[in-house]
């Protein structure tokens, strides 16, 4: 079945479906991993978005019920230029084409993903619309300048849980202030902002028990629960379109330990009185080169965000710059100097990518022992 992918800029690639028959919309992006396109599928980060693989052939190792980093697929559709029909990898238990039929998400193959990527970063990532269903070159254009972006937009309330969870051994259970949660040595809050569930793992290895809350929770609420620290989960969108949160965050700062994470990193910089930006078109991959100030060791990390901290906007007074990205020296992490609250803009729970960062996750437990 013949599909066009229409960018707002008048841009057309064609290709051909693979997988659900439709229409999406969505800003269009590239992702530089060679594996871990599962993990990419059902990240919330990647809600509103059209994510294209520069890999060239995916599909390879299938899917399979454990790499699962959220309950469903996340973005709006996906682009490949070679899609392969028979896995072969002993841990998969379906096909990727029937994985996004199951959640009817748009897969198109045959796209010249290295033409489309150089073009995203020369153009910047910008509005698209893909569709089996309209063929009609100039309509599409006009549906991607229509549609929505992602600027100024609540992304959050799309992802985020509707109901507190706890986290065990098996996944997600439903309940309350620790009710359900793995018990643990330290009891962890965490705002769900478009979480993966590799950070509650990781958590939960470190001897953590971990209360899952909707991003909306009042700081009053999370208090109640007398935490150990506050974890600040990824998310998708912009930072600045997320009402209520920066309040919550800043009331919490000094109060509880804060850990934050790609978005709630963000957000912890406006907690700060810093401000964002959009990046042209984001980092996006897994060989992200970051180095740590703090010990002088260069990392290479799992990155997916297109909105920016600027350091410029932060009080170097009360914060500090903990890590650099090397490729375009964009803010990394920070930390408050009197408070402990510290973030970083990658993501060091490596699902996929390297564990080159997983120490974060270790450095928050000592902080909760300081």
């Amino acid at each position: 079945m013949k599909a066009l992918v229409a960018l707002e800029d008048g841009t057309i690639f064609e290709g051909e479906s693979f997988a659900a028959a439709g229409e999406a919309a969505g800003e269009i992006v590239f992702n530089t991993g060679m594996a871990g396109y599962q993990e990419v599928l059902t990240d919330p980060s990647y809600r509103g978005q059209i994510v294209t693989m520069t890999y060239p052939l995916i599909g390879n190792y299938g899917v399979n019920p454990e790499d699962m980093e959220s309950a469903q697929i996340q973005l709006e559709a996906f682009l490949v230029k070679e899609y392969c029909p028979y896995p072969s990898n002993f841990r998969s238990t379906g096909t990727l084409a029937d994985f996004l039929k199951q959640h009817q998400i748009p897969g198109i193959q045959g796209i010249d993903t290295r033409a489309l990527t150089r073009h995203i970063r020369m153009a910047g990532a910008m509005k698209a619309v893909i569709s089996t269903v309209d063929l009609n070159p100039e309509s599409l254009i006009q549906k991607a300048k229509d549609s929505e972006g992602l600027v100024g937009r609540d992304m959050v309330r799309e992802v985020t849980c509707k109901e507190p969870y706890g986290w065990t051994d098996n996944g997600p259970v439903s309940g309350n202030n620790f009710s359900a949660s793995k018990p643990g040595a330290y009891k962890i809050v965490a705002l769900d902002f478009g979480l993966k569930y590799n950070q509650l793992r990781l958590l939960t290895e470190r001897d953590c028990a971990v209360q899952v809350v909707p991003a909306t929770t009042s700081a009053k609420d999370i208090l109640a629960m007398d935490p150990d620290g506050v974890f600040l989960s990824n998310g998708p969108g912009d930072p600045a379109g997320v009402p209520g949160v920066v309040d919550t965050i800043k009331t919490l700062i000094g109060k509880k330990p804060i850990f934050g994470i790609c978005l709630g990193h963000q957000i912890l910089g406006l907690a700060f009185g810093g401000t964002t930006y959009k990046l042209k078109f984001g980092h996006r991959g897994v060989n992200q080169p970051v180095k740590d100030l703090l010990t002088d060791k260069i990392e290479i990390t799992s990155q997916n965000h297109g909105f920016c901290v600027d350091l410029n906007s932060l009080d170097p007074d009360e914060v500090e710059l903990t890590h650099v990205n090397l490729n375009d020296g964009s803010l990394e992490g920070m930390r408050h100097r009197k408070h402990p609250a510290f973030s970083v803009q990658h993501h060091p729970e490596n699902a996929p990518g390297p564990h080159d960062s997983i120490y974060l996750f270790d450095r928050f437990i000592e902080s909760l022992n300081a």
